[in-house]
């Protein structure tokens, strides 16, 4: 299938490459089918709109910026999303012009059925993270001190 994207022109994705959103993701409820797009340098993707060009996420494995972050998964969200097994975690980056300032959102991850081909972006409760945390500093990013 071939893609239109606004940063990177047309792109050929397969069909193991289209997550379904059922509900979109918050603030873009009427999108529904995104292309996880792997970049060739570093931990990242880019989650973009089939239907949308101007619409795409810049996202990473939160894993290789914060090792220690973790969150339970609610049963419901797993069941919605049909999770058995296996299960894709990605944070959405924004990225700034100075690289220090650039964040990853750990309040609400990505969480993705590499089987199904199912996604939705889970908004986490009870949590000790939220939408910007700093890139290069995971211990004052979580403990609070970054004022953020």
């Amino acid at each position: 299938m071939i893609i239109e994207t606004y940063t990177m022109g047309k792109l050929e994705v397969s069909e193991n490459q289209i997550y379904h959103f059922s509900k979109g993701i918050p603030g873009f409820d009427d999108e529904v089918d995104f292309a996880l797009i792997a970049m060739p340098d570093g931990p990242f993707w880019v989650l973009q709109s089939v239907h949308e060009q101007s619409l795409s996420f810049l996202l990473s494995d939160p894993f290789v910026f914060y090792p220690s972050y973790e969150f339970e998964l609610p049963d419901d969200e797993a069941e919605e999303l049909a999770i058995e097994s296996e299960v894709l975690v990605r944070c959405i980056l924004t990225l700034k012009e100075d690289v220090e300032a650039s964040t990853i959102n750990l309040l609400a991850p990505i969480v993705l059925n590499p089987i199904d081909l199912t996604g939705k972006q889970i908004v986490l409760h009870r949590t000790p993270y939220h939408t910007k945390h700093s890139l290069l500093q995971e211990h004052t990013a979580i403990d609070g001190k970054d004022g953020g």
